[in-house]
């Protein structure tokens, strides 16, 4: 089943991006609608699965996680992929996990305290079965990061995503 976003959902995905704080009554002022018209919509958003939730954006810094990695990973053969995710997927240190093409099969972010913990995490990925090679990026400084996208009038297809996890 087919629905649309239109100028005004854009605009208040846009806005909860930026502040996912953002008061209903300022969001209704931003985009000419009443309150009740902008929850609605809201509610609609979620119930869609457009809107996934709400979160706090944290500074890993203020944690003392000073390392950010990204960890290539040669998982053996694809029967091996869905074992992989499972046993990494909720590793404390994992921020995302990607299927990829290219060199490896996936790659992680991760955030930890030092390189020794990193070293240490590494150790863990390597003796997960499967995985036959890992190749780590530390990054040294970051200019842009971010999890918003663009939102822009479109239609969207309800679509069952469990569909989208085997693809991969």
């Amino acid at each position: 089943m087919a629905h649309s976003i239109d100028e005004i959902d854009a605009k208040i995905l846009e806005l909860l991006q930026e502040d996912g704080r953002m008061k209903r009554s300022d969001v209704a002022d931003e985009v000419d609608l009443s309150i009740s018209a902008v929850s609605e919509r809201m509610r609609k958003l979620e119930e869609r699965g457009v809107i996934q939730g709400y979160k706090a954006i944290v500074d890993p810094k203020r944690l003392h996680l000073d390392i950010t990695a990204f960890i290539r990973v040669s998982v053996d053969g694809s029967e091996q992929y869905p074992a992989f995710v499972d046993e990494v997927i909720d590793m404390k240190p994992v921020l995302e996990v990607h299927s990829i093409t290219g060199a490896g099969s996936h790659v992680m972010k991760v955030r930890t305290k030092n390189t020794t913990t990193l070293e240490r995490f590494l150790s863990k990925i390597q003796a997960v079965p499967g995985v036959t090679q890992t190749t780590t990026s530390i990054v040294l400084s970051t200019f842009k990061e971010s999890r918003a996208v663009p939102a822009e009038p479109m239609e969207l297809y309800d679509y069952d995503d469990s569909q989208d996890a085997s693809a991969s």
